[in-house]
């Protein structure tokens, strides 16, 4: 335990003793949001952050330690672990370096240097590599062997190669020195494979493409990958790009390594064989395969990193609140679906228009919606960003204008996973009656209120905001995305009385069978008035009761400090301060000017420090508080409805919908996002993205390029820029003022950044990319 400990808090600069407390908690079932919340004592403040990634690293050591363990003792059973071969191992902190060591001993077929060593020819390979004035032919002749097949010098010397060809391609400090010269200084090469030039035209920016290894970004190693997976791209490592023939700078490694100085010696073109082959025939395949691996777990976590941020942010966007909603589900020929749910999300009337053509019924779907409106009391209305989106939300526009007072705000909302909701096993049971078109308005209407309580019903893969989703491992991303989900639902809380039990397996120490065991019991037993009532569910026990009631929230019950993030194991606390002030908890909480008077060292005890005093002095001053931010919405510019209505120049308002690692697609109401380049976010240099924008957040962009015949859309955030055209085709141009505001570094990491991605904006990969993100 301490070893790791003492690793991981060395990793994220925090002292072992948290470290150590922290996977105490965890080993006894804690969750990450109970560890952050409710034992900062102990931790000494570690946020979830920092949980998260101690998590993971513990998970990571522990395998290594096991692997270890397992190596040591295989090794062991040979008679060949020596003390100083048990202390590499022991020092050896990643598995890579681990499985290098474990090489020389590991079980393997019959090789032919095996075979060479069978038949007595070790003795010579070894006699050769220390001596290399001998003549490996003269040497060759006394082990001649016609029995086990070596009937000639040539044949006896081939044998001796392969022995020390083998032994060179298992030291683990050579192999470890060529991993890092190839990380260093290779490139990374895409070539066409012949004959496929028309089935690979979304990689055509790949057929001659190479670039620095250590350079290459996760968008373009995922889209390089796939082409290869799908067998029309071939990728290779050139640690030497440029050069022809010759002795690369790989052998002249190994030379180094070995200590071999060969100037014309009579064992030099032996030995240079040797090293050839060791390179060329053992280490360039298996290190080339080995790093191609790495690059694209590299790759894969990058992307699993950019699709949890865009899925928090979705999941923390602000909510409308608690008014009633009517969603429309836009469609064409099979009708717009209309579904009106009320203050708390339940479903209270049906419809479906045909205003669109084939039917074109447009005055009678306005009559309808009017009505509903009206009979309702409908106060925000949310359109689905699907198919007709935008001439549904010229239906809407006109049935605005003819309600009186009270006029309902009418919000253009992502559709995306709501087909998913609409099928799936929790939709069924809850609307069993309910035509399954009509269920995504319903969820469209929901997304609206609450965006956190809807959208946990949904796989987060299905909503669309990930980058390369279907390329990297869906273990490694599901889990990625549950830890967002779990998250997000605990910093917000839970309404323990409406709740669904989708919502209430996210939070801390519930699971699926006991979020369904709290609804059943709220369905029979009525609302819960106190959280002690939640003892009385089954199967959850007082384990998960510590871990999920300061989580969840009982409006107007038995006890104010119900419906606030205060955990039950301190409302005793909270009597000593209510006693401290001399009145009722009552009138406690939300009262900010007694509380700044309390004494909090007079209130500390074995139980609770000051972080854990301070905590709850915070939560009384604003008990309940959501952290998502107001709530805004997007004004998509009348008139403009396809790419067509588009002009360059023009400045619109839109919705980022999805942010990647070469820039953010923006939502402006056309059915095709556009693209916000990199280095179009801001006037100074950015290098991630999600520093200066997240997914849901309104913006202002304008149209720098157009290309409706491939729906391509390059938008900008410099409002300022200056648009030119050059051969027809527009660009942005930074006016005089930016270019002397900007400093030479920025302007210098701008260009390179520009120069990197290569037309990134328009160019086809990112367009398959886009059309992957969208489904």
């Amino acid at each position: 335990m301490t070893p790791i400990a003492e690793q991981i808090a060395k990793e994220l600069d925090v002292k072992t003793t948290q470290i150590n407390a922290a996977i105490t908690l965890l080993d006894e079932g804690a969750t990450v949001p109970f560890i952050a919340r409710y034992r900062k004592e102990a931790t000494q403040g570690l946020d979830d952050n920092h949980l998260r990634q101690l998590a993971q690293r513990l998970v990571y050591l522990r395998d290594l330690n096991d692997r270890r363990e397992v190596i040591k003792a295989n090794i062991e059973q040979q008679g060949k672990l020596t003390p100083t071969l048990a202390a590499e191992l022991n020092k050896a902190d990643n598995k890579t370096r681990l499985e290098d060591l474990y090489l020389p001993f590991k079980p393997k077929r019959k090789t032919k240097g095996q075979v060479a060593i069978a038949a007595g020819l070790a003795p010579l390979a070894e006699k050769i590599y220390q001596n290399w004035q001998l003549n490996p032919e003269h040497e060759a002749r006394a082990f001649i062997n016609q029995a086990q097949g070596f009937s000639d010098e040539k044949s006896v010397l081939e044998g001796a190669q392969f022995i020390l060809v083998e032994r060179f391609a298992e030291d683990a400090n050579l192999i470890e020195k060529l991993r890092r010269h190839i990380l260093k200084q290779a490139h990374l090469c895409s070539k066409l494979v012949k004959g496929k030039a028309n089935q690979a035209a979304k990689y055509r920016d790949y057929f001659e493409h190479t670039e620095l290894l250590r350079n290459v970004p996760s968008h373009r190693m995922l889209a390089m990958l796939r082409g290869r997976n799908e067998g029309l791209l071939a990728l290779s490592i050139d640690v030497d790009p440029g050069q022809d023939g010759g002795f690369s700078s790989a052998e002249q490694l190994i030379t180094e390594h070995l200590n071999l100085r060969l100037t014309g010696q009579a064992a030099a073109a032996f030995l240079t064989k040797v090293v050839h082959a060791t390179w060329q025939l053992k280490l360039k395949q298996s290190l080339t395969t080995e790093l191609l691996g790495k690059l694209r777990d590299d790759a894969e976590v990058e992307a699993i990193n950019v699709f949890a941020r865009n899925l928090h942010d979705l999941m923390m966007a602000a909510p409308a609140g608690a008014k009633v909603t009517l969603g429309l589900d836009p469609g064409l020929r099979t009708g717009c679906k209309l579904a009106i749910v009320d203050a708390t999300g339940k479903l209270v009337d049906t419809a479906t228009i045909f205003p669109h053509a084939p039917q074109n019924h447009w005055d009678k779907s306005v009559r309808t919606i009017v009505n509903l409106c009206q009979q309702h009391k409908v106060a925000l209305i949310a359109i689905g960003n699907g198919t007709a989106s935008r001439e549904s939300d010229k239906l809407v526009t006109e049935v605005i204008a003819k309600l009186g007072e009270n006029k309902p705000a009418k919000v253009m909302v992502s559709e995306a996973g709501a087909s998913v909701y609409s099928a799936s096993e929790f939709a069924a049971k809850e609307f069993p009656d309910l035509d399954v078109s009509l269920r995504g308005a319903v969820s469209i209407a929901r997304r609206l209120q609450d965006p956190l309580a809807e959208l946990v019903k949904i796989d987060p893969k299905a909503i669309g905001v990930g980058q390369y989703q279907h390329d990297v491992s869906q273990s490694k991303l599901s889990q990625s995305l549950d830890d967002v989900i779990e998250d997000c639902v605990n910093a917000v809380g839970v309404d323990l009385n409406s709740a669904s039990a989708p919502l209430l397996s996210r939070v801390s120490g519930l699971n699926k069978t006991m979020a369904n065991n709290v609804v059943n019991f709220r369905d029979t037993h009525g609302r819960f008035n106190n959280r002690s009532q939640l003892k009385k569910v089954p199967r959850l026990g007082p384990k998960a009761f510590e871990q999920a009631a300061g989580f969840l929230r009982i409006r107007n019950g038995d006890n104010p400090l119900d419906n606030s993030a205060v955990h039950p194991e301190t409302y005793g606390l909270v009597t000593k301060i209510s006693q401290q002030l001399g009145t009722k908890i009552d009138d406690v909480i939300g009262n900010k000017s007694a509380l700044e008077n309390i004494d909090v060292t007079s209130l500390t005890n074995d139980s609770f420090g000051i972080m854990t005093i301070k905590d709850v002095i915070s939560e009384l001053e604003k008990p309940g508080r959501d952290p998502r931010p107001e709530f805004k919405t997007a004004n998509f510019q009348e008139g403009v409805h396809t790419i067509n209505d588009l002009k360059v120049g023009m400045i619109l308002e839109g919705v980022i919908s999805n942010v990647a690692n070469f820039g953010a697609f923006v939502d402006i109401g056309v059915h095709q996002d556009g693209l916000v380049h990199i280095s179009s976010l801001t006037n100074k240099f950015v290098s991630d993205p999600h520093e200066v924008v997240k997914a849901g957040e309104v913006v202002k962009v304008k149209v720098l390029e157009l290309d409706p015949e491939r729906k391509r859309i390059s938008l900008t955030m410099r409002l300022d820029d200056a648009i030119t055209t050059t051969q027809g085709k527009p660009a942005a141009k930074a006016t005089k003022n930016q270019a002397q505001n900007r400093k030479p570094e920025a302007q210098r990491k701008n260009k390179a950044q520009a120069k990197a991605v290569s037309n990134a904006a328009m160019g086809n990969a990112f367009a398959d990319a886009f059309a992957k993100l969208k489904k």
